[in-house]
Formats: C-alpha cells, sequence, structure tokens
C-alpha cells in the first residue's frame, strides 16, 4: 500500500514538473517570436535607411569627367574604387575582390545607372598584346560583378592598354598603379 501510494505521489509530481514546465515554454516562445519579429523589423527599417544614406552619398560624390565619353559627359566617384592586377594576369586578387563587393553594394543602390569598367596596362608588352590584355582585365571584372548580382545589361567595357597611364613613370611602382580597371558612371 505504501508502495502504490509512493508511486502515485511519483507520477502526479512528475505531472506537475512536466505541467509547469510546459506553460513556461509556451510563455517564453510567444516573447522571443514578438521580440524577435521586432528586432527583423527594425533590422530592415535600418538597412533600408542606410541604403538610403548610401544612395545620397554616392550620388553626391559623382563629379564630371574631363574627358567626355562616346556618349557624352561621364562621371567618376571617389567611391568606387579601382582594382589592381599583377604583372600580365587579369585574375581578380582576394584584396580587390573586397573593393569589388564594395563597388557592388554601391551600384546595387543605383540600379538604373549604368556604367563602364575600362581596362589599364602598364607600358610593357606590345600595343596589340596591352589591348587584348585590358579588355580580359575589365571582361574579369565585369563578369566578378556579375556574379555578386550586378545586371551585365548595365555594364560596358573598354581596354585603353597603355595608351592612358595613370603613373608616366617607368618603374615598377609606376607600372603597378597602371595595371588597374577604373569605374566610370555612364547616366546618373
Amino acid at each position: 500500500m505504501i508502495r502504490k501510494g509512493l508511486s502515485i505521489f511519483v507520477i502526479v509530481l512528475c505531472l506537475g514538473v512536466i505541467l509547469s514546465g510546459c506553460a513556461q515554454k509556451g510563455v517564453v516562445k510567444e516573447e522571443s517570436s514578438a521580440k524577435g519579429g521586432g528586432e527583423l523589423q527594425a533590422g530592415k527599417d535600418a538597412d533600408k535607411i542606410k541604403e538610403e544614406d548610401l544612395k545620397k552619398d554616392f550620388e553626391k560624390s559623382l563629379v564630371a569627367k574631363r574627358t567626355p565619353g562616346i556618349e557624352g559627359e561621364v562621371h567618376e566617384s571617389k567611391m568606387l574604387k579601382d582594382i589592381h592586377f599583377d604583372f600580365d594576369r587579369y585574375n581578380i586578387r582576394p584584396e580587390d575582390a573586397q573593393l569589388l563587393k564594395d563597388n557592388s553594394a554601391l551600384l546595387k543602390s543605383n540600379p538604373k545607372m549604368k556604367f563602364q569598367i575600362e581596362g589599364h596596362c602598364d607600358e610593357r608588352g606590345t600595343g596589340e598584346y596591352n589591348l587584348a590584355l585590358g579588355e580580359r582585365r575589365a571582361n574579369s571584372v565585369k563578369k566578378y560583378l556579375v556574379s555578386l548580382g550586378i545586371a551585365s545589361s548595365r555594364i560596358l567595357t573598354i581596354s585603353y592598354g597603355e595608351e592612358r597611364p595613370l603613373d608616366p613613370g617607368h618603374s615598377e611602382e609606376a607600372w603597378a598603379k597602371n595595371r588597374r580597371a577604373l569605374f566610370i558612371v555612364l547616366n546618373k
């Protein structure tokens, strides 16, 4: 009889613990989902504000380039960073991949804007070779940006080979500056 009474007591005690534990979980769940929903909405609002600020800052940074493009006035922005290449290469270096991700965020914030990627080389190599290498560099950047979600139709590419050096010097330092891809905004 004592054994039966002890068994009933243990069962009632276990049920009490289980039921009280379930009630707490339900309350905690409701609070966390309500709180999480608010945080999620606040996060979305903050992202939207950040994107709008980025768009405004980018538009303010656009400056008409001295040399007009084929289709008229073009713009440059110090917010769009040039990337550089190793000698005789057109692959995107890891340190430049982050710059392209930053550039793509700016370009995504202005989805109607078209732009041009200019491929440049240093003075070593023949004119024809450097034009082809500059084109491969510009296309490599375009391909990378497309992989980040930028529409291909927004991107034009051109190669200037060695024709427009950033640094006219004849040293490794000057050549490193000239092996680059430059961003030009075609329409605002």
